[in-house]
């Protein structure tokens, strides 16, 4: 039974789900709309993990709404603060009203005669309908439910604690204790810092380097400007500059990688304090940025390896033994708790089951259009940010596009919009890295095509441009 029907659904009350019905309220006010979120609290990522020392890799100047500027002190922000924010700027504009907790979207289906979505919600082991005009997905592509845990032989021996970074136990004591976090990746190097300062000896083991740069925790530049400008320019200013400054080295990589190689290693070479170190365990094989590019504030990780309260071990793992890990070398490395900071699992769209006109339509074979909408699926758009940049800096933009479209759409009586797949279109991996979390979501993640607007550029200064300007009706069909 449908119990209501609105004209916009939101599903996902994350950082991208409160931006979009801002932006909703504020640039399509005629609009109903709702906000539709598995969890009980507002928060998305930022409430799911809580791990040690779980924070931004982002700066928070970009990461941060631009019509609600982070004023918090540090530029690279703990777990908590940034959903704190989260939820501050929910709670002022009234978007709170607006979320309904505890409602997971399991599917939806598209009438064309109808031209509206039947969403299918359980909420307490029960299922309800309720249809919209338009369905927007900013619920990520991380599955909530599960990380990556691949298994290891002797997994059942282990006398200790095995835990994953995603479902960290609130009670879990590591004072005192011998840990090894399996992993090279952001939460590898968040968490070993982290651990190494709540008094654990910590052993990061790698299968192989990963790339890493240090970037100041506050941002002196940003705190001038708020000191002489007022906050609003501040904000601004500061956003560029690091818009500006991520930007010109993401290119630095792409175009001169030997020069990006050198600058990473002599900028870990002067944090560690040994080349040799370098050399072993933080020389990738590959170029920055094939791969994401982890960051550690204030070179927290380097300064943890130097102090000796932190290890790095570049090895394969041969098994899990009663004590500890025994590695293919043969050498063997004692472990109280063992953390399997493998990776995530990627899950498109939170596995909602979406059909048009009872046509299953594959997550895998969908194609891109402008980075937010879908060859052959009416009204419906999914918030997807960026891998080389801040993920709020796309976010934002996607959803203004959403209210663009909502807005020329109801001027010209339309009720549907479809992207218009061209034939011969040649499809690509959605995200460029070579990440093994990006190579396990062959067939999970949709395509992008290999000219615009079916190509999703990591770029937000062409973005900007096209996304805010470009012609809403290019290769797309309306119907009245």
């Amino acid at each position: 039974m449908v119990s209501e029907h609105l004209d916009v659904l939101v599903v996902g009350a994350g950082l991208s789900g409160v931006g979009a019905a801002y932006r909703l309220q504020t640039m399509c006010p005629g609009l109903s709309y709702a906000v539709l979120e598995a969890r009980d609290a507002v928060g998305g990522t930022w409430d799911l993990f809580r791990y040690p020392g779980v924070r931004s890799d982002s700066d928070m100047a970009t990461l941060g709404y631009p019509f609600e500027p982070w004023d918090g002190r540090d530029s690279i922000a703990d777990g908590d603060q940034i959903r704190d924010y989260i939820v501050r700027t929910a709670t002022k504009f009234g978007i709170d009203e607006r979320i309904r907790f505890g409602h997971s979207v399991v599917a939806a289906d598209w009438s064309s005669e109808q031209a509206r979505w039947t969403v299918t919600v359980e909420r307490g082991g029960v299922r309800q309908q309720v249809t919209c005009g338009f369905l927007y997905l900013c619920c990520g592509y991380y599955d909530y439910e599960r990380g990556h845990s691949p298994e290891f032989a002797g997994h059942d021996e282990f006398a200790g604690h095995v835990v994953h970074p995603q479902f960290w136990p609130d009670d879990l004591e590591v004072s005192g204790c011998k840990v090894v976090v399996i992993g090279s990746g952001a939460t590898a190097v968040t968490l070993v810092p982290a651990l190494a300062e709540r008094g654990a000896d910590v052993t990061m083991l790698q299968r192989s380097p990963t790339w890493v740069t240090s970037l100041p925790r506050r941002d002196r530049a940003s705190e001038l400007a708020r000191a002489v400008l007022p906050s609003g320019a501040a904000a601004r200013l500061a956003r560029w500059k690091n818009i500006a400054t991520t930007s010109t080295f993401y290119q630095l990589t792409r175009r001169r990688p030997k020069v990006a190689r050198a600058m990473l290693t002599k900028a870990a070479v002067r944090g560690i304090g040994s080349a040799e170190v370098v050399r072993e365990h933080f020389q990738p094989a590959y170029d920055p940025w094939d791969q994401r590019l982890c960051l550690v504030p204030d070179g927290d990780l380097f300064t943890a390896l130097r102090g000796g309260h932190a290890h790095v071990v570049t090895d394969t793992i041969d098994r899990i033994t009663p004590t500890g890990i025994r590695l293919g070398s043969g050498r063997e490395l004692d472990a109280d708790i063992i953390v399997t900071a493998t990776g995530l699992t990627l899950k498109f769209a939170g596995g909602i089951a979406i059909s048009v006109d009872g046509k299953a339509q594959k997550s895998g074979e969908l194609v891109t259009y402008r980075g937010a909408m879908f060859g052959g699926v009416p009204n419906l758009a999914a918030c997807v940010g960026y891998v080389n940049a801040s993920w709020t800096l796309r976010a934002d933009l996607t959803s203004r596009y959403v209210c663009r479209l909502l807005t020329l759409m109801q001027q010209r009586g339309w009720r549907s919009a479809t992207p218009q797949t061209p034939l011969g279109l040649t499809g690509r991996p959605l995200l460029p890295l070579t990440s093994g979390y990006v190579r396990r979501s062959e067939g999970v993640l949709p395509q992008q095509g290999d000219a615009a607007p079916w190509l999703m550029r990591q770029s937000y200064l062409l973005d900007q441009r096209d996304l805010r300007r470009a012609d809403l009706t290019e290769a797309m069909a309306f119907t009245s």
